[in-house]
């Protein structure tokens, strides 16, 4: 069986290129999987053992996209840029997968300029996997690309949600839900009760959720368009952030708090794992002509491994291809 080959945006993201590579290298020890690691040869080369590993290769991008530059401009411009020639590897075969944590937008602009969509895809879309305590993983989808959308966007999102849950969460059935204002099948705007009719044929379909329903274990697939699930997954992350703030702060609130903290701040910080970022392997892009996955800003080793993992787990489940056929399936 052929060894799966990623391709990696060495230089993309805050704690590239060192992180990056550290997380590459993991994945060649730990997954048996091959790396290119695509970036300034100068600055990528350096942090390789010598000799380099084998399955570890380097190839040489000058340009670098900025987590701060207008994505799409930047991928037309910077055709030399690592993000860039990661996906262009992928389309010319050199490469079965790609990952960056570097700017969202340009990995998604050069995935889908460079790749192409799969047939019969109107637009990509973002699943990201949330965490649900003591269960497995929720997935949400569209999590930002494409931030208009009409019912039957929705509809093919829900297509790709559930392919993508059946690999990534092992479910014969995945309950997919739409998210709205209400459970009602009436609730919300036009956008959703025009998608709510088509859903009803799928499926797996339980109807509308809301966004308590998040990161719980009633719905294995939220589905909502990219601007609406952006801002929930963002808005989720601000409050998980702001009750920890709340928590830590009263530990330190008094002598009796603190002495209490010694013996519950490290069961919290364990269950708290629950919730890193590193450990959940990134987004995938469905809907454009390979693998592409997609790991955060501050990405550590540890993520770029998982990330790297998510990717092959997709190869190997030739993730691109049950998109098509769901899709066409339903047309």
């Amino acid at each position: 069986m052929k060894t799966c080959t990623v391709a990696i945006d060495a230089m993309g993201g805050d704690r590239a290129p060192g992180e990056i590579v550290a997380g590459a290298l993991r994945a060649v020890d730990e997954l048996g999987v091959r790396v290119t690691l695509v970036g300034r040869q100068e600055e990528v080369a350096p942090l390789l053992p010598s000799p380099a590993p084998e399955g570890v290769s380097v190839l040489d991008a000058r340009d670098v996209i900025a987590m701060d530059d207008e994505p799409v401009s930047a991928v037309r411009k910077k055709k030399d840029s690592s993000v860039v020639r990661c996906a262009q590897a992928v389309r010319d075969g050199a490469a079965d997968a790609m990952v960056s944590a570097g700017n969202t937008g340009a990995a998604m602009a050069s995935a889908l300029l460079r790749m192409g969509r799969v047939k019969g895809v109107v637009r990509p879309a973002i699943a990201v996997v949330l965490p649900v305590p003591g269960h497995h993983p929720q997935i949400l989808i569209d999590a930002g690309a494409s931030t208009d959308a009409s019912p039957e966007w929705l509809f093919q999102f829900a297509l790709m949600g559930r392919e993508y849950a059946q690999v990534r969460l092992a479910l014969d059935e995945p309950r997919i839900g739409l998210l709205s204002i209400g459970e009602e099948p009436g609730k919300g705007d036009e956008l959703r009760k025009h998608a709510h009719t088509l859903l009803s044929e799928l499926p797996g379909f339980v109807g509308n959720v809301e966004g308590r329903d998040f990161m719980h274990p009633e719905v294995d697939v939220v589905v909502t368009d990219g601007f609406t699930g952006n801002v929930a997954l963002k808005t989720a992350e601000g409050a998980l952030r702001s009750l920890a703030s709340v928590v830590f702060g009263v530990f330190e609130s008094s002598p009796e708090a603190k002495a209490a903290g010694e013996v519950v701040i490290p069961k919290l910080l364990e269950a708290a794992e629950t919730y890193d970022p590193d450990l959940t392997g990134g987004a995938v892009l469905l809907g454009v002509g390979g693998v592409c996955v997609i790991s955060h800003g501050a990405s550590s080793s540890l993520a770029i491994l998982k990330a790297v993992g998510v990717a092959a787990d997709c190869v190997a489940a030739d993730v691109p291809t049950r998109v098509r056929e769901a899709v066409a399936g339903a047309g």
